[in-house]
């Protein structure tokens, strides 16, 4: 318990939290690319904006928030992009329930799911992928 209030812990969840930032612009972006210009249907849009932000974000979060020298890549990414399938699972669970239960607008949800899911995917690779 006491690694989850140290200070390099708190700093891994800044660093995974402003790369995560990041990868909004970049899911956001190719989301609503495909969705409103090239009119491609909005869960196909949602999940490849979700999985091109996945793929920027690993590297991000490898390199610069956890600062991993594992010379196994592949196996690494794998388990990144293990968790960012649950997570993009959990992103259009929450999404389809908000926006086709609840009525809300596609982006306001959108954020919400992101919220959530950025919190399964910190704990789920500081436990998991990039565990040392």
């Amino acid at each position: 318990m006491a690694e989850m209030i140290s200070i390099g812990f708190i700093l891994k969840f800044i660093r995974f939290g402003i790369v995560g930032f990041s990868g909004v612009f970049v899911d956001f972006g190719i989301t609503y690319l495909l969705k409103e210009k090239i009119k491609i249907n909005k869960y196909i849009s949602n999940s490849t904006g979700f999985l091109t932000a996945t793929a920027s974000n690993y590297t991000l979060n490898r390199i610069w928030t956890f600062h991993s020298i594992d010379p196994a890549i592949a196996t690494q990414f794998s388990k990144f992009l293990l968790i960012s399938a649950i997570g993009l699972g959990i992103n259009n669970m929450i999404l389809y329930i908000l926006t086709n239960k609840y009525k809300m607008n596609f982006y306001v949800s959108k954020g919400i799911a992101t919220v959530a899911v950025m919190l399964w995917n910190f704990f789920a690779n500081y436990y998991y992928t990039f565990h040392e």
